[in-house]
Formats: C-alpha cells, sequence, structure tokens
C-alpha cells in the first residue's frame, strides 16, 4: 500500500488550484484525477468569466494551464478512479482505485457535481454547441438567439431569466402545467416580455447540423410531438453531487452535498472538500479555484498541527 502525506480527489478547477498550494508547500501531493481531467470545465467550449483571460479561453485550454501550474511546483496527477474510500478510524485514511491503494495522512475532496441529464438523442452530442448546462457560463454566447430553457423549479428560472439579458427570446419547457420554482421567481419570469412557456411537454431529441438547430418534444398529456427551432438548449434540472463514495461517512445535506465549516473541514479531522462537491449555489469556476485554495491553506495548517 502506497503512503502518502496528502491526496486530492478530482482535477476540476478546485482540486487543480489545492494541488498547486499544496506543492507549494511541499507537501508533494497525488491527484487523482477521476475519469476526465478537470472536470466539467474540460466540456466547455468557451469560457469569459474568469479573471485574467479578457480575450477568453477555452474549457481545455484552462485545465491545461492548471495542470502543467500545478505540475511545476511538483505535484503528481494519476489518471485513476476512485472506487472506495475508509475514513471512520481517521487519519490515515485508506483509499482504492481501479489499479491501486493508499493511506494518506490527509485528504481533499473535489470530486465535483454532475448536471443532471435528459438521456435523450443529441444531448450529449451537441455539449459545447448549443446544449449547456450553465448559463451563467454560456449565456453571453447566445446574443440576439432564440433559446430553450428545459425545467420549472428555481434554477431553471434563474437560467431563463438570466438567459433574457442576451437572448431574442427564450421558451422554458416544463413536463407540468405549473412551476415548482417559488413564489418570487415565477412572478418574474412570467413578468418578462422575452420569456414564454411550453407545458406539459418533454423534449425528445435535439438535433442540428454542426451547431443545435432544433429540438423535438412531445405533449405528455396529447403525445402529440412538434420541432421547435432554437439556437441553443439549457438544461435545467438540477445537479447531481458525486458524493455516493462517502455515503455514511461523511455528513452532507438531503440532496448528497458535503457539509464544510467555514474552513473547508468536513465532520472528520483531515478531510476537506471543496469545489461543487460542497457548494449547490455558485459553481462557477472562479469559485472554486477560491475554495481549492482555502482547503489546501486549512490541509496544510492542520497536518502541521499534528506533527
Amino acid at each position: 500500500m502506497k503512503k502518502e502525506k496528502i491526496i486530492i480527489m478530482g482535477s476540476g478547477p478546485a482540486g487543480l488550484t489545492a494541488a498547486i498550494y499544496t506543492a507549494r508547500a511541499t507537501l508533494d501531493p497525488l491527484v487523482i484525477s477521476g475519469s476526465q481531467l478537470g472536470g466539467q470545465i474540460s466540456i466547455t467550449s468557451e469560457v469569459e468569466n474568469y479573471p485574467g483571460f479578457p480575450e477568453g479561453t477555452t474549457g481545455p485550454e484552462l485545465v491545461e494551464f492548471m495542470r502543467k501550474h500545478a505540475e511545476k511546483f511538483g505535484s503528481r496527477i494519476l489518471v485513476d478512479e476512485v472506487t472506495q474510500v475508509d475514513l471512520g478510524k481517521g487519519s490515515p485514511f485508506h483509499i482504492k482505485t481501479h489499479a491501486d491503494e493508499f493511506e494518506s495522512e490527509a485528504l481533499i475532496v473535489c470530486v465535483g457535481a454532475s448536471p443532471r441529464r435528459l438521456g435523450v438523442p443529441g444531448e450529449e452530442e451537441w455539449i459545447g454547441r448549443g446544449v449547456s448546462f450553465c448559463a451563467t457560463c454560456d449565456g453571453f454566447f447566445f446574443r440576439e438567439k432564440e433559446i430553450l430553457v428545459v425545467g420549472g423549479g428555481d434554477s431553471a428560472m434563474e437560467e431563463a431569466i438570466f438567459l433574457t439579458r442576451f437572448a431574442k427570446t427564450v421558451r422554458v419547457i416544463h413536463r407540468r402545467d405549473e412551476l415548482r420554482a417559488g413564489e418570487t421567481l415565477k412572478r418574474r419570469a412570467f413578468a418578462n416580455p422575452k420569456i414564454s412557456f411550453i407545458w406539459d411537454s418533454v423534449v425528445q431529441e435535439v438535433m442540428g447540423n454542426g451547431n443545435v438547430e432544433a429540438v423535438r418534444v412531445r405533449n405528455v398529456k396529447t403525445e402529440e410531438e412538434q420541432e421547435l427551432t432554437a439556437d441553443g438548449v439549457f438544461i435545467a434540472i438540477g445537479h447531481i453531487p458525486n458524493s455516493a463514495l462517502f455515503q455514511g461517512q461523511l455528513d452532507m445535506d438531503s440532496r448528497g452535498y458535503l457539509l464544510t465549516d467555514d474552513q473547508m473541514q468536513t465532520n472528520i479531522p483531515g478531510v476537506f472538500a471543496a469545489g461543487e462537491i460542497q457548494d449547490p449555489t455558485y459553481r462557477q469556476i472562479a469559485t472554486s479555484v477560491g475554495q481549492g485554495c482555502a482547503a489546501a491553506i486549512m490541509a496544510e495548517r492542520w497536518l502541521e498541527e499534528q506533527e
């Protein structure tokens, strides 16, 4: 079994930032990347709201910059997935991957959250070319375009309202005949002249040619289908925190997001969390970077205290 001072689970902005800080503190961190180096931003085509890039960049480019930065200071990145963790006995923590086993004195969990998918044809194919899961990230690219938003909860209404800053029209597709969003958001959405609603309907297919061009929807009451032209489809049916590995070990809320204090500490001393795995609110690259920085600093201090 390999012994480590600190392991960082996840290689998104939070994980790679934590790697930079712990490496500069000479902790020789091991980053276990997960199945996708960079996490969600690795499939983001354009990034224009991250400080320091006035001309914008792409998600893969930003991941590469962060990876090089982390490795410059000595971070080691292992492309593998954690399959099991045992935190119950305290530090050192036992971690299994597909290929190996580790003991680590400290652990920073940055495994993120995954957008809920519709699971329809065309959804995955057109990600980054019209299909998006983040209005704050991608809304700017749809100026004067026709946009569809899928969902009826608070997140969907927040996305729809935000998108009216850029879009020509925003049509909300919802499987029911009334919204699940809170009253304030409902009032704001109904009052916005750019927003209209397609009730009792579900998406059957996302279609395009180079970029998204249309969506086929089905009315759940009449079973009638229609094609709706659109330049973009924003899917806002929630996120799923990637916390299944920690069930029964780390405290989490009813949705599965890990609970941390203001020092990014979980309920188990020596285990810290950062990024979307503990942040259901902001879900931005910039906030994840800040949380990864904080978790790394506090992990370093915790390790010093143990010595």
